[in-house]
């Protein structure tokens, strides 16, 4: 598998103290190259318009990453979108995602809809921060495994409808039931083992994994 991390340029407390290891190729989005450099991590890619950075760090993005491509401001894709089709023409199966969470909602909600034409392409996208990991489902059969950093697990319709949800290995049962958009029936689970399954016939699921708080966000 080939496990490719894209950061992002969001709210630095937001964005989680340690990353994931074994990934193969790191890729900076705008103000996300500047994250990765000062925490002493390599750049394999610096891509963006660069609006959030100064000049001169810029140009020590430049100087520091590998590669750099440098886009118009007037563009049609976000800089979070050219990242994406830069981690697939490296062959990527697994994005991870830091760094776009928190400040605008609607940067927010538009990078968690990012992952659904990831997950028609076969390309599984996590988007990871001090509180949460999420990923987006389509119809089949799912595992979660516990986490101590995330024990909470939560289910929320993506679509109209979800139809005959179950949850197998949770505090809270759930057999074949169809959850319309809004609902809040499957938030806060947690597992009652080491992993558990879930399985829908139609729609699509925002999975996320996550707790009530970060040890530390500092100001």
């Amino acid at each position: 598998m080939s496990l490719i991390a894209i950061v992002g340029g969001g709210p630095s407390q937001y964005i989680p103290e340690n990353f994931y290891e074994d990934v193969s190729f790191w890729i900076g989005a705008d103000g996300g190259a500047q994250v990765l450099l000062e925490r002493g991590m390599r750049v394999d890619l610096a891509i963006g318009d660069f609006d959030s950075v100064t000049s001169d760090t810029l140009r020590k993005i430049k100087e520091e990453a590998y590669e750099t491509k440098v886009y118009s401001r007037e563009k049609d894709e976000t800089d979070l979108e050219l990242a994406v089709q830069e981690a697939i023409s490296k062959g990527a199966d697994h994005i991870l995602f830091y760094g776009v969470t928190g400040g605008r909602m609607d940067h927010t909600l538009a990078n968690i809809q990012l992952l659904y034409p990831m997950i028609q392409q076969n390309l599984k996208g996590t988007i990871v921060d001090r509180q949460n990991e999420m990923e987006v489902k389509l119809p089949g059969v799912h595992t979660v495994e516990y986490s101590d950093d995330y024990p909470y697990v939560s289910f929320i319709p993506l679509s109209l409808k979800v139809k005959s949800l179950s949850l197998q290995g949770f505090k809270y049962h759930l057999e074949a039931e169809d959850l319309p958009i809004g609902s809040t029936l499957c938030l806060s689970n947690e597992l009652e083992k080491e992993t558990g399954t879930y399985s829908f016939e139609e729609g699509i699921v925002l999975t996320i994994k996550s707790r009530d708080a970060a040890p530390h966000i500092p100001e």
